[in-house]
Formats: structure tokens, sequence, C-alpha cells
């Protein structure tokens, strides 16, 4: 047999915005999740549902950060991309983005089967902020889009189970802790790409695991799938079962729609257009869900797909399966084991009563559980070829714990300046002060981690991190004493203040909040020793933080000394220019303020959700909320 797949590099160049430097400022708030169930609907679910919607729902997005550096300015860059290609199937894709597949072509027919984004225009809707919309991503994590979204993965050749080649990518989710892979290939001659996925937990302890593989298709297309009911998350945020919708497409805001099917019966998805051409999505058993998600018929749904591609380069909705029923679920997965299963994506004409019938010619159910059964084992086979690099956060971890990982090397060469503290303090069981002054890095707060922290010698660096993970644990009122105990010693100041700030939040002292945001402020700005990216990032972050917290307890003055303090291009961020306006509003100049929404203005991390600018248009008149400004996703009064 002559193996024809080849998997090979290409450039891909996009109008594209510089994702910018990630947000210095450890994310110590909760996180403010749209997705939650309403605890009236708890009830009437079924019990297993119940249970695993209250198991363990993220709370911090530590020790990630968050990633809100982007703009909106877009020009064009060349990015990297992986071809893996067979004579009926090409599949690009993004390793350093990460690992979407940006584009599926049916070769024979020259028809693209997913929506291709024709920009790479980073928005907030990752659970840490940067997302983009497009393509095929894979969702490890927790509830929302990973924080995966826009980072680099591992990636290498490995050999296929047909003898020919597979396109491996890997990562280590640092929210729960996880390796998993994706194994990407095509069988000879095949319509369909296969995606080998598992998903391995090596700790001595259960770990909740959440997966959804979305697929965004053009907005156009009928989605088939093999059910009757659903269950639906609309914008007043009820879980309810419903029939299947006939028209989702003229729902007038965003919808989620979790397919109710039923045990025994096989697992898969479709998008058609009116001639019974797109795509299908199938996998094996342990793929549980089925899910669509469309913007919405109405302005703010309209305004979100611009968003997100720009104007005229067509809506999208996505197609989605799971490891649980909805996405509010996540499931067990137990010490020291393992899940995997197959997917399969590829283009099936056919009419909508008929998908199922040709799915089982063209991919029959009992070869393809086979399928699944003769990949696991090439699943352990170390990589050949290195095509990508990630990240080094999983190499610390297995260095720290020794852990067997076959098939999914974290080697310590992947290791660099983020984890170079964190490995001496693995090494010595000393956090070293920082060489130079700069902003603080990325905290680690695992409980292993924490641990390290509480026994090593208590400088005022390490007395920051360890505030930070106690703060991470629960554990409040010793992560005050942490950041107290560093203050008179430490040579930066304002990490600490900042963190105390947001401490006094919580606990409702927002007056002392703001003292001592505009004392970190102060102290940021006699400290920052150039306009380089870290320090500008941080000015901004915390910049931001401090306006807002002056303005809460009306001292704006305060507030004013802290914007004219801002760097000039900062205070241009669309961000920076929707809190100009609050000032100006809190300083009774009602006309500027209303001048800066003529003017124009464009918040590039605006987040999903957010009613923010709507809020403040309300506040200075009755006119409707301007088209350019209406990202609403709700109903008033909801």
């Amino acid at each position: 047999m002559v193996i024809v797949t080849r998997i090979r590099r290409e450039v891909l160049t996009l109008p594209a915005a510089e994702l910018g430097p990630d947000n210095p400022l450890p994310p110590l708030r909760p996180l403010e999740e749209i997705h939650r169930v309403d605890e009236r609907d708890r009830e009437e679910l079924p019990r297993d549902m119940a249970r695993q919607l209250g198991w363990e729902p993220l709370r911090s997005l530590l020790p990630v950060r968050v990633r809100d550096g982007y703009g909106r300015a877009r020009t064009p860059r060349e990015l990297d991309a992986l071809v893996i290609e067979n004579d009926r199937l090409r599949a690009t894709v993004l390793p350093g983005l990460g690992g979407r597949i940006a584009s599926l072509v049916h070769l024979p027919t020259g028809r693209e089967l997913l929506h291709r984004n024709p920009v790479f225009q980073p928005a907030n809707l990752a659970l840490n902020g940067a997302w983009y919309a497009g393509g095929i991503e894979w969702n490890i994590g927790a509830t929302g889009h990973t924080t995966l979204s826009c980072a680099p993965l591992h990636a290498a050749r490995v050999p296929a189970p047909d003898g020919g080649e597979m396109l491996r990518l890997w990562e280590w989710e640092r929210l729960r802790d996880l390796p998993f892979q994706v194994d990407l290939w095509l069988p000879d001659g095949s319509d369909f790409l296969y995606a080998g996925v598992r998903v391995r937990n090596p700790h001595e302890h259960p770990v909740p695991l959440y997966w959804w593989s979305n697929t965004a298709v053009p907005e156009d297309r009928r989605i088939v799938v093999p059910a009757a009911e659903a269950w639906e998350f609309g914008p007043e945020r009820r879980l309810h079962r419903v029939p299947v919708p006939a028209h989702d497409a003229r729902h007038p805001y965003p919808a989620d729609w979790f397919y109710d099917i039923q045990d025994g019966r096989r697992r898969w998805i479709a998008a058609l257009d009116a001639d019974g051409h797109g795509l299908v999505q199938t996998s094996t058993d342990e793929l549980r869900g089925r899910k669509q998600f469309v913007w919405g018929s109405g302005p703010g749904g309209r305004r979100w797909q611009e968003w997100l591609g720009g104007p005229g380069t067509g809506g999208y909705r996505e197609i989605q399966a799971g490891l649980a029923r909805t996405q509010l679920e996540h499931v067990r997965l137990d010490a020291e084991s393992e899940v995997s299963w197959l997917e399969a994506y590829g283009p099936l004409p056919a009419a909508p009563q008929d998908i199922e019938e040709r799915l089982e010619l063209a991919l029959p159910r009992a070869e393809f559980d086979a399928a699944h059964a003769a990949w696991k084992p090439y699943a352990d086979t170390e990589p050949g070829e290195l095509l990508a690099t990630g990240s080094g956060w999983g190499a610390l971890e297995v260095l720290r714990a020794d852990w067997k990982l076959p098939g999914t090397p974290f080697a310590e060469p992947t290791l660099t300046e983020e984890q170079a503290p964190w490995r001496e303090l693995l090494r010595t069981g000393t956090l070293p002060e920082p060489r130079r002054v700069r902003p603080p890095g990325p905290t680690l707060v695992a409980p292993h981690w924490r641990d390290m922290l509480e026994t090593a010698p208590a400088t005022p660096h390490t007395e920051y991190h360890l505030g930070v993970a106690q703060w991470h644990a629960g554990d409040r009122a010793q992560a005050v004493r942490s950041w107290e105990r560093a203050l008179p010693l430490a040579p930066s100041l304002w990490p600490l203040l900042r963190c105390l700030a947001v401490a006094d939040q919580e606990y409702g002292q927002h007056e002392r909040a703001a003292e001592r945001y505009a004392d970190a402020f102060d102290d940021l700005c006699r400290e920052r020793r150039d306009d380089g990216e870290a320090w500008t990032a941080a000015c901004a972050a915390l910049g931001r933080e401090a306006v807002e917290a002056l303005l809460r307890v009306g001292r704006v003055a305060d507030a004013r000394t802290v914007w004219e303090a801002l760097l000039p291009a900062t205070r241009e961020r669309g961000r920076f220019r929707l809190l100009e306006a609050e000032l100006l509003l809190a300083e009774g100049r009602r006309t500027a303020a209303r001048a800066v929404f003529d003017a124009g203005f464009e918040v590039a991390d605006l987040r999903e959700g957010s009613e923010v600018i709507g809020r403040l248009w309300a506040r200075l008149g009755d006119e409707p909320l301007p088209a350019r400004y209406d990202f609403r996703m709700r109903p008033q009064g909801l």
C-alpha cells in the first residue's frame, strides 16, 4: 500500500493584530463567568448532570495570567502553520495558536468545510482573555474557551496506526495540571480527518475534567443531530429542556443548545448547506455531548460577529462535542488514570434524514471503534521530528514529580526564563530574588508549590508569591499577613500594595483599597525603569484598576491624577478612552464625556457578556445605543 499522507510546514499570511504582553498583575478576583446555572433549575435536572454542574467549578485563573495586551490594528503577519493532507483532505493547523485547525478543505471539490476566518483578531472570550474565531479548537480546563487559545503547543511527527504519519499536538494544561495530546492523521484515501485525543491525570487524587472540541461552520448551515430534545441555555441564563429548535438562526440573542442524544445512539453532528453539502463530526462514545451555539440575529450578535472577523467576512455558528452533556459540567478523572477517544471530521453529502445511514456506509461504527483501539498503543509512541515548541511549564512539573508520560515528552530544554526561579526553588529550597528591578513573574499556586514557598526563606519576594498562592487556596487572612510581612523590607512596594488593595475590596474596605491603589501607582511610577513592554503593561493594568477604585469612592481628583500619569499611548487605547468618559462624567463634564463616544473608540478587550459600554451610555442621556457600541447579549432588564 502506498501511503500518500504528507505533513509539511507552511506560512499563513493574514491581516493580524499583535497579541501584546500579558497582564503582569496576578488575577486574584473571582472569575466573572456568564455560564452559570440558576439554582432554581437544578432540582429539575438529571441527577448525574446536577452533580457534575456543582463539582469543582473553576474559581480562579491562577496560575495563568490574563492576556489583554492585544489591540485591533491589523497588519499582514506570517503565522507558522503545519499542513496535513492526502489526496482527499487538507488540514491547516496553527501550532502557535492553540493547535487550531484553521482550515479543512475537501480537495476533489475544493470546498472549505469550516468557517475560515480571513483575519487573526484576538478578543476577550477565552477564560484568560485572548481568543479568536474560526476553525476547530481544542478546549480543556474549565467551562469556557481554554487559556491555551492563543498559546503555543508542542508539535511533532509520529507514526500512525496505518503506517503513515500523524501530527501530534501536546501541552500541559495549567488550570487543572493535566497533560493532554491530540493526534491528527488521514487514513490512506480517507475523506475523514481523524483526531485521537488523550488526557492523563498523573496525580494521586481525582481531578475535574472539561473537554469540548468546537468547530466553527458558516452561519447559513442547517444543523442536524440525532436528538429530539436539547437543553437550552439562553440569555436568561436558565438551563431547561426544549424540543430541538427548527429555526435556530432566528433566535435574537446568543444561545446554546446541548443535544440530548439517547444512550446507545451513535454520537455525531452535521452542518449542511441547502444542497446537502457540509461537514459531519462523529466520535467514539466517550465524547458524549453535542452542542450548537449561535450568536443570534439581533444587533448585539451581528456586532460580535463583525468584531471577531471584520465586515463582510460572513457569520458563523459552532457545532461542538464534549465529555459531558453540557458545558456547565465537569467530569471526574480518577487518580493516575486517563481518558481517550477518537473523533472524525469530513464531508458527507446527504439529505438531513439520510445522514446517519450515509455515515454508517462511509465510516462504519464498528470499524471506527476498532480504529480507536488500534490508535491507543500509538498514543505512547515517542515523537519523531519536532515541528513546534510549546511552554516549559510541563517540563517543570515533570522535573518536580519525575512523572513518566510516554508519547508526550516535556523535556528540560523547553524550560525558559519564566520557569527558572521555580526550578531553583525546587533544586535549592530557595526562591531567588530577581536580578534586576522589574514586575514580578508568574506565581505557581498548586499545593506542592505552596508547600515549598512556606518552607523557603521568608524574603519579601517569596512572601509576595506565597501570599498569592495562599489567596488562591482560600486562606485569605494568611495571604494578607504574608503580604504585610513583606512590606517593611520589600524593594518594590507596588506589587504588595496592589494585592492588599484587592483584598480590601473583597472585604468591602473600598476607602482603604483606593488609598492603597493610589500609593501603589505612585510607587510604580517612581520605580519603572523604561518604556519597555513589561513596564508599560504594568503601568496600564495598575493605572486602570487604580482609577476605577478611586472613582468608586468618589476621589475624582485623585483618579484624574492617576489618569494624567499614564503614558499617552495608553490613554489612547479604547479601554482607557471608555475609562476617560467615566472619569469625565464623574467630574460633571457630561458634554466632554459624550464627545468621547462621538469621536469613537474600540475596547479591544471587551469581555463577552459585558454591558459596561451600554450602562455608561445610558448615564449620558436617553438616545439609543449606537450600533458600533452595541454588544448586548441579553434583552434589557435581564
